[in-house]
Protein backbone atom coordinates (compact mmCIF):
# COMPACT_ATOMS: atom_id res chain seq x y z
CA UNK A 1 0.00 0.00 0.00
CA UNK A 2 2.52 2.62 1.34
CA UNK A 3 4.56 1.67 -2.22
CA UNK A 4 1.71 1.88 -4.77
CA UNK A 5 1.15 5.87 -2.18
CA UNK A 6 4.31 6.63 -3.00
CA UNK A 7 4.48 5.55 -6.87
CA UNK A 8 0.91 7.86 -7.29
CA UNK A 9 2.42 10.68 -5.03
CA UNK A 10 4.97 10.95 -8.09
CA UNK A 11 2.61 10.53 -10.58
CA UNK A 12 1.24 13.55 -9.27
CA UNK A 13 3.85 15.80 -8.38
CA UNK A 14 5.60 15.15 -12.14
CA UNK A 15 1.86 15.56 -13.84
CA UNK A 16 1.29 18.53 -12.01
CA UNK A 17 4.74 20.02 -11.98
CA UNK A 18 4.69 19.49 -15.88
CA UNK A 19 1.10 21.45 -15.96
CA UNK A 20 2.56 24.58 -14.13
CA UNK A 21 6.30 24.71 -15.99
CA UNK A 22 4.58 24.40 -19.25
CA UNK A 23 2.28 27.21 -18.58
CA UNK A 24 4.90 29.40 -17.63
CA UNK A 25 7.17 28.63 -20.85
CA UNK A 26 3.98 29.33 -22.79
CA UNK A 27 3.56 32.67 -20.96
CA UNK A 28 6.48 33.50 -21.36
CA UNK A 29 6.00 32.25 -25.79
CA UNK A 30 8.03 29.62 -25.42
CA UNK A 31 6.88 26.01 -26.66
CA UNK A 32 5.84 23.98 -23.31
CA UNK A 33 7.96 21.56 -23.64
CA UNK A 34 10.65 23.59 -22.79
CA UNK A 35 8.70 24.45 -19.37
CA UNK A 36 8.54 20.36 -18.84
CA UNK A 37 11.97 19.52 -19.19
CA UNK A 38 12.84 22.73 -17.10
CA UNK A 39 10.62 21.49 -14.09
CA UNK A 40 11.95 18.04 -14.52
CA UNK A 41 15.59 19.74 -13.77
CA UNK A 42 14.19 21.11 -10.86
CA UNK A 43 12.45 18.09 -9.44
CA UNK A 44 15.04 15.80 -9.97
CA UNK A 45 18.45 14.30 -7.48
CA UNK A 46 20.25 18.06 -8.46
CA UNK A 47 17.55 20.25 -6.89
CA UNK A 48 14.58 19.40 -4.74
CA UNK A 49 14.83 15.67 -4.96
CA UNK A 50 11.67 14.73 -5.01
CA UNK A 51 11.72 12.76 -8.26
CA UNK A 52 14.04 9.89 -8.85
CA UNK A 53 14.28 7.39 -11.88
CA UNK A 54 12.32 4.30 -10.87
CA UNK A 55 11.01 1.02 -13.85
CA UNK A 56 7.41 2.36 -13.05
CA UNK A 57 8.18 6.31 -13.71
CA UNK A 58 10.42 5.23 -16.83
CA UNK A 59 8.02 3.21 -18.14
CA UNK A 60 5.18 5.63 -18.40
CA UNK A 61 7.74 8.13 -19.71
CA UNK A 62 8.70 5.63 -22.57
CA UNK A 63 4.87 4.45 -23.57
CA UNK A 64 4.26 8.75 -23.49
CA UNK A 65 7.05 9.40 -26.46
CA UNK A 66 5.90 6.52 -28.71
CA UNK A 67 2.10 7.34 -28.12
CA UNK A 68 3.57 10.92 -29.30
CA UNK A 69 5.59 9.64 -32.64
CA UNK A 70 2.51 8.04 -33.10
CA UNK A 71 0.13 11.01 -33.15
CA UNK A 72 3.17 12.65 -35.51
CA UNK A 73 2.90 9.51 -37.80
CA UNK A 74 -1.04 10.20 -37.98
CA UNK A 75 -0.22 13.37 -39.43
CA UNK A 76 2.20 12.26 -41.79
CA UNK A 77 1.37 10.82 -45.22
CA UNK A 78 3.41 8.46 -47.20
CA UNK A 79 3.18 10.79 -50.40
CA UNK A 80 4.14 13.92 -48.23
CA UNK A 81 7.27 12.16 -47.12
CA UNK A 82 8.42 10.80 -51.04
CA UNK A 83 8.54 14.90 -51.94
CA UNK A 84 11.23 15.38 -49.33
CA UNK A 85 12.99 11.85 -49.41
CA UNK A 86 15.71 13.56 -51.31
CA UNK A 87 16.44 16.49 -49.05
CA UNK A 88 15.70 14.01 -46.36
CA UNK A 89 18.34 11.46 -47.02
CA UNK A 90 21.10 13.79 -47.63
CA UNK A 91 19.93 15.84 -43.84
CA UNK A 92 19.98 12.39 -42.60
CA UNK A 93 22.90 11.28 -43.43
CA UNK A 94 24.91 14.77 -43.11
CA UNK A 95 23.63 14.94 -39.93
CA UNK A 96 25.48 11.77 -38.67
CA UNK A 97 28.86 12.62 -40.28
CA UNK A 98 29.51 15.91 -39.45
CA UNK A 99 28.45 15.64 -35.78
CA UNK A 100 30.60 11.97 -35.69
CA UNK A 101 33.57 13.20 -37.11
CA UNK A 102 33.76 17.20 -34.68
CA UNK A 103 32.72 14.66 -31.33
CA UNK A 104 35.70 12.43 -32.43
CA UNK A 105 38.03 14.88 -32.66
CA UNK A 106 37.35 16.69 -29.72
CA UNK A 107 37.17 13.60 -27.93
CA UNK A 108 40.61 12.31 -29.12
CA UNK A 109 42.01 15.70 -28.24
CA UNK A 110 40.41 15.85 -24.66
CA UNK A 111 42.81 12.42 -23.79
CA UNK A 112 40.03 9.40 -24.84
CA UNK A 113 41.67 7.06 -26.64
CA UNK A 114 40.46 6.81 -30.80
CA UNK A 115 37.92 3.67 -29.75
CA UNK A 116 36.51 5.29 -26.80
CA UNK A 117 36.03 8.88 -28.78
CA UNK A 118 33.97 7.15 -31.31
CA UNK A 119 31.71 6.28 -28.23
CA UNK A 120 31.61 9.70 -27.10
CA UNK A 121 31.02 10.79 -30.38
CA UNK A 122 28.05 8.19 -30.77
CA UNK A 123 26.56 10.63 -27.98
CA UNK A 124 26.92 13.56 -30.44
CA UNK A 125 24.75 11.94 -33.73
CA UNK A 126 21.20 11.09 -32.87
CA UNK A 127 18.55 13.55 -33.29
CA UNK A 128 15.70 13.22 -30.61
CA UNK A 129 12.81 12.96 -32.62
CA UNK A 130 10.51 13.21 -29.84
CA UNK A 131 11.19 16.81 -28.51
CA UNK A 132 11.17 18.41 -31.67
CA UNK A 133 8.16 16.48 -33.07
CA UNK A 134 6.47 17.72 -29.82
CA UNK A 135 7.75 21.19 -30.74
CA UNK A 136 6.70 20.76 -34.37
CA UNK A 137 3.11 19.89 -32.96
CA UNK A 138 2.92 22.91 -30.62
CA UNK A 139 3.37 25.35 -33.18
CA UNK A 140 1.23 23.51 -35.99
CA UNK A 141 3.53 22.90 -38.82
CA UNK A 142 3.71 19.48 -39.28
CA UNK A 143 2.09 19.94 -42.86
CA UNK A 144 5.22 22.44 -43.75
CA UNK A 145 8.16 20.97 -45.96
CA UNK A 146 10.33 21.74 -43.49
CA UNK A 147 8.47 19.43 -41.17
CA UNK A 148 8.09 16.98 -43.19
CA UNK A 149 11.98 16.92 -44.39
CA UNK A 150 12.91 17.46 -40.22
CA UNK A 151 11.04 14.19 -39.32
CA UNK A 152 12.37 11.88 -42.45
CA UNK A 153 15.93 12.85 -41.91
CA UNK A 154 14.92 11.58 -37.83
CA UNK A 155 14.24 8.37 -38.93
CA UNK A 156 17.07 7.50 -41.52
CA UNK A 157 19.14 9.67 -38.77
CA UNK A 158 18.14 7.12 -36.09
CA UNK A 159 19.07 3.92 -38.70
CA UNK A 160 22.64 5.22 -38.94
CA UNK A 161 22.90 6.36 -35.06
CA UNK A 162 21.81 2.23 -34.10
CA UNK A 163 24.37 1.19 -36.93
CA UNK A 164 27.06 3.43 -35.39
CA UNK A 165 26.32 2.81 -31.73
CA UNK A 166 26.82 -1.06 -32.66
CA UNK A 167 30.14 -0.50 -34.29
CA UNK A 168 31.44 1.69 -31.31
CA UNK A 169 30.14 -0.74 -29.00
CA UNK A 170 31.86 -3.84 -30.58
CA UNK A 171 34.63 -1.44 -30.85
CA UNK A 172 35.12 -1.12 -27.16
CA UNK A 173 34.97 -4.98 -26.55
CA UNK A 174 37.62 -5.75 -28.62
CA UNK A 175 35.68 -7.44 -31.48
CA UNK A 176 36.40 -7.42 -35.15
CA UNK A 177 33.93 -5.87 -37.19
CA UNK A 178 33.41 -6.97 -40.86
CA UNK A 179 31.79 -5.49 -43.79
CA UNK A 180 29.08 -7.92 -44.15
CA UNK A 181 28.21 -7.54 -41.00
CA UNK A 182 27.91 -4.06 -40.87
CA UNK A 183 25.97 -4.21 -44.35
CA UNK A 184 23.52 -6.87 -42.63
CA UNK A 185 22.31 -4.67 -40.07
CA UNK A 186 21.99 -1.68 -42.38
CA UNK A 187 19.71 -3.77 -45.20
CA UNK A 188 17.63 -5.41 -41.66
CA UNK A 189 17.42 -2.11 -40.48
CA UNK A 190 16.54 -0.33 -44.02
CA UNK A 191 14.14 -3.50 -45.38
CA UNK A 192 11.91 -3.85 -42.04
CA UNK A 193 11.22 0.10 -42.58
CA UNK A 194 10.22 0.12 -46.31
CA UNK A 195 8.56 -3.00 -45.84
CA UNK A 196 6.27 -1.64 -43.04
CA UNK A 197 5.71 1.70 -45.01
CA UNK A 198 4.99 0.72 -48.27
CA UNK A 199 3.26 -2.97 -47.36
CA UNK A 200 1.47 -1.50 -44.80
CA UNK A 201 0.20 1.83 -46.32
CA UNK A 202 -1.29 -0.38 -49.15
CA UNK A 203 -3.42 -2.77 -46.91
CA UNK A 204 -4.42 0.28 -45.10
CA UNK A 205 -5.63 1.91 -48.05
CA UNK A 206 -7.66 -0.83 -49.13
CA UNK A 207 -8.81 -2.61 -45.36
CA UNK A 208 -8.91 0.55 -43.55
CA UNK A 209 -13.17 -1.03 -42.94
CA UNK A 210 -11.30 -3.49 -40.15
CA UNK A 211 -10.83 -0.91 -37.66
CA UNK A 212 -14.81 -0.33 -37.28
CA UNK A 213 -15.04 -4.35 -37.48
CA UNK A 214 -15.19 -5.27 -33.62
CA UNK A 215 -18.57 -4.21 -31.67
CA UNK A 216 -16.51 -1.68 -29.53
CA UNK A 217 -17.20 2.37 -30.68
CA UNK A 218 -13.35 2.79 -29.86
CA UNK A 219 -11.87 -0.14 -31.80
CA UNK A 220 -10.28 2.15 -34.32
CA UNK A 221 -8.28 3.34 -31.30
CA UNK A 222 -7.60 0.52 -29.81
CA UNK A 223 -6.68 -1.45 -32.99
CA UNK A 224 -4.92 1.30 -34.00
CA UNK A 225 -2.71 1.62 -30.60
CA UNK A 226 -2.46 -2.33 -30.84
CA UNK A 227 -0.36 -1.86 -34.16
CA UNK A 228 1.39 0.79 -32.60
CA UNK A 229 2.76 -1.01 -29.73
CA UNK A 230 3.41 -3.95 -32.15
CA UNK A 231 5.48 -2.12 -34.32
CA UNK A 232 7.34 0.08 -31.55
CA UNK A 233 8.52 -3.71 -30.07
CA UNK A 234 9.31 -4.81 -33.65
CA UNK A 235 11.41 -1.71 -34.37
CA UNK A 236 13.21 -2.94 -30.79
CA UNK A 237 13.73 -6.19 -32.90
CA UNK A 238 15.75 -4.95 -36.16
CA UNK A 239 17.99 -2.48 -33.75
CA UNK A 240 16.08 0.26 -34.04
CA UNK A 241 14.68 3.27 -31.50
CA UNK A 242 10.68 2.12 -30.66
CA UNK A 243 9.61 5.52 -31.32
CA UNK A 244 10.37 4.97 -35.18
CA UNK A 245 8.11 2.09 -35.44
CA UNK A 246 5.36 4.11 -33.33
CA UNK A 247 5.76 6.65 -36.04
CA UNK A 248 5.57 4.44 -39.39
CA UNK A 249 2.02 3.26 -37.03
CA UNK A 250 0.80 6.36 -37.48
CA UNK A 251 1.99 6.79 -41.38
CA UNK A 252 0.20 3.80 -41.80
CA UNK A 253 -3.22 4.97 -39.56
CA UNK A 254 -3.15 8.13 -41.54
CA UNK A 255 -3.91 6.22 -44.93
CA UNK A 256 -7.30 5.20 -43.12
CA UNK A 257 -10.64 6.90 -43.34
CA UNK A 258 -10.77 6.97 -39.53
CA UNK A 259 -7.75 8.84 -39.28
CA UNK A 260 -9.33 11.92 -37.84
CA UNK A 261 -11.27 10.07 -35.42
CA UNK A 262 -7.87 8.05 -34.27
CA UNK A 263 -6.54 11.50 -34.01
CA UNK A 264 -9.06 13.15 -31.75
CA UNK A 265 -9.08 10.00 -29.75
CA UNK A 266 -5.45 9.62 -28.75
CA UNK A 267 -5.47 13.73 -27.65
CA UNK A 268 -6.45 12.75 -24.20
CA UNK A 269 -3.88 10.06 -23.78
CA UNK A 270 -1.12 12.17 -25.28
CA UNK A 271 -2.21 14.84 -22.47
CA UNK A 272 -1.83 12.33 -19.66
CA UNK A 273 1.26 10.78 -20.81
CA UNK A 274 3.66 12.87 -22.96
CA UNK A 275 4.57 15.17 -19.63
CA UNK A 276 6.04 12.18 -17.85
CA UNK A 277 8.94 11.63 -20.95
CA UNK A 278 9.80 15.15 -20.62
CA UNK A 279 10.20 15.47 -17.05
CA UNK A 280 12.01 12.54 -16.65
CA UNK A 281 14.85 13.40 -19.42
CA UNK A 282 14.96 16.54 -17.50
CA UNK A 283 15.06 15.04 -14.37
CA UNK A 284 18.28 12.91 -15.32
CA UNK A 285 20.68 16.06 -15.25
CA UNK A 286 23.46 16.02 -12.17
CA UNK A 287 24.34 19.96 -11.46
CA UNK A 288 26.55 18.98 -8.39
CA UNK A 289 28.99 17.20 -11.77
CA UNK A 290 29.25 20.57 -13.89
CA UNK A 291 29.67 22.95 -10.30
CA UNK A 292 33.18 24.53 -11.31
CA UNK A 293 34.09 26.59 -14.05
CA UNK A 294 36.49 24.28 -15.94
CA UNK A 295 33.67 21.91 -16.59
CA UNK A 296 31.47 24.69 -17.45
CA UNK A 297 33.72 25.98 -20.08
CA UNK A 298 33.81 22.02 -21.44
CA UNK A 299 30.12 21.63 -20.96
CA UNK A 300 29.33 24.86 -23.25
CA UNK A 301 32.46 23.78 -25.60
CA UNK A 302 31.11 20.40 -26.98
CA UNK A 303 27.27 21.99 -26.41
CA UNK A 304 28.59 24.07 -29.14
CA UNK A 305 29.92 21.52 -30.94
CA UNK A 306 27.05 19.51 -30.79
CA UNK A 307 24.65 22.80 -31.89
CA UNK A 308 27.03 23.41 -34.47
CA UNK A 309 27.82 20.08 -36.27
CA UNK A 310 23.78 19.10 -36.53
CA UNK A 311 23.12 22.53 -37.85
CA UNK A 312 25.53 22.70 -40.62
CA UNK A 313 24.29 18.91 -41.29
CA UNK A 314 21.37 19.52 -41.52
CA UNK A 315 21.71 23.41 -43.68
CA UNK A 316 23.65 21.85 -46.21
CA UNK A 317 21.60 18.79 -46.91
CA UNK A 318 18.69 20.83 -47.03
CA UNK A 319 19.49 23.79 -49.00
CA UNK A 320 17.32 22.45 -51.73
CA UNK A 321 14.45 24.53 -49.62
CA UNK A 322 16.05 27.70 -49.53
CA UNK A 323 18.99 29.28 -46.83
CA UNK A 324 15.42 29.92 -44.47
CA UNK A 325 14.19 26.39 -44.92
CA UNK A 326 17.66 24.91 -44.92
CA UNK A 327 18.21 26.71 -41.79
CA UNK A 328 14.79 25.40 -39.80
CA UNK A 329 16.01 22.32 -40.98
CA UNK A 330 19.00 22.61 -39.50
CA UNK A 331 17.95 23.70 -36.23
CA UNK A 332 15.43 20.78 -35.93
CA UNK A 333 17.83 18.33 -35.98
CA UNK A 334 20.01 19.83 -33.09
CA UNK A 335 18.16 17.88 -30.24
CA UNK A 336 19.76 15.05 -28.32
CA UNK A 337 17.40 14.30 -25.81
CA UNK A 338 16.68 10.79 -24.54
CA UNK A 339 19.04 9.00 -27.51
CA UNK A 340 22.10 11.33 -26.23
CA UNK A 341 21.12 10.28 -22.79
CA UNK A 342 20.82 6.28 -23.27
CA UNK A 343 24.49 6.46 -24.81
CA UNK A 344 25.70 8.48 -22.31
CA UNK A 345 23.96 6.04 -19.46
CA UNK A 346 25.13 2.75 -21.71
CA UNK A 347 28.93 4.26 -22.03
CA UNK A 348 29.14 4.80 -17.93
CA UNK A 349 27.83 1.33 -17.27
CA UNK A 350 30.56 0.04 -19.61
CA UNK A 351 33.40 2.09 -17.87
CA UNK A 352 34.13 3.91 -21.09
CA UNK A 353 32.59 7.41 -19.47
CA UNK A 354 33.44 8.43 -15.88
CA UNK A 355 30.52 9.94 -13.77
CA UNK A 356 32.26 13.44 -14.62
CA UNK A 357 32.07 12.69 -19.03
CA UNK A 358 28.45 11.36 -18.05
CA UNK A 359 27.34 14.32 -16.44
CA UNK A 360 28.87 16.37 -19.63
CA UNK A 361 26.93 13.94 -22.10
CA UNK A 362 23.56 14.38 -20.24
CA UNK A 363 23.88 18.13 -19.78
CA UNK A 364 24.85 18.56 -23.44
CA UNK A 365 21.82 16.82 -24.59
CA UNK A 366 19.21 18.47 -22.19
CA UNK A 367 20.68 21.81 -23.39
CA UNK A 368 20.29 21.32 -27.09
CA UNK A 369 16.51 19.81 -25.99
CA UNK A 370 16.13 23.21 -24.39
CA UNK A 371 17.70 25.81 -26.90
CA UNK A 372 16.27 24.14 -29.89
CA UNK A 373 12.45 24.49 -29.20
CA UNK A 374 12.69 28.61 -28.40
CA UNK A 375 15.05 29.21 -32.03
CA UNK A 376 12.63 26.73 -33.87
CA UNK A 377 9.61 28.55 -32.78
CA UNK A 378 10.88 31.87 -33.80
CA UNK A 379 12.37 30.73 -37.35
CA UNK A 380 9.07 29.40 -38.07
CA UNK A 381 7.45 32.84 -37.17
CA UNK A 382 9.21 35.02 -39.10
CA UNK A 383 9.09 32.57 -42.08
CA UNK A 384 5.35 33.47 -41.81
CA UNK A 385 5.57 36.83 -41.63
CA UNK A 386 8.07 36.94 -44.70
CA UNK A 387 5.43 34.89 -46.60
CA UNK A 388 2.48 37.26 -45.41
CA UNK A 389 4.14 40.16 -46.55
CA UNK A 390 5.42 38.37 -50.01
CA UNK A 391 1.35 37.58 -50.46
CA UNK A 392 0.75 41.71 -49.65
CA UNK A 393 3.31 43.20 -52.00
CA UNK A 394 1.77 42.64 -55.17
CA UNK A 395 -1.69 43.87 -53.79
CA UNK A 396 -0.42 47.14 -52.62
Amino acid sequence: MDHGGGVLLGLFVIFVAAQIGAEIAQRLKLPGVVGEIAAGCVLGPSALGWVHGSEALDLLAEIGVVLLLFSVGLETKLEEMKRVGRSAFFVGVLGVVVPFVLGSLWAHGSGFEWAQSMFVAAAFVATSAGITARVLQELGVLQRQESRVILGAAVIDDVLAMLLLGIVTALQSGESLHVGQIALVLAESVGFIAVIVFLGTKVMQRQSHWLEAPINPLSPLTLALALCLGLAFLSTQFGLAAIIGAFLAGMIASETKQRETIEHQTQPLLAFLTPFFFVMTGSKVELAQLADSGTLLTLALITAIAIVSKLLGGFVGALSLGKRGALIVGVGMVPRGEVGVVIAALGLASGVFSPHTYALIVAMSLLTSVVTPPVLAMLFKAQARERLEAAEKPAE
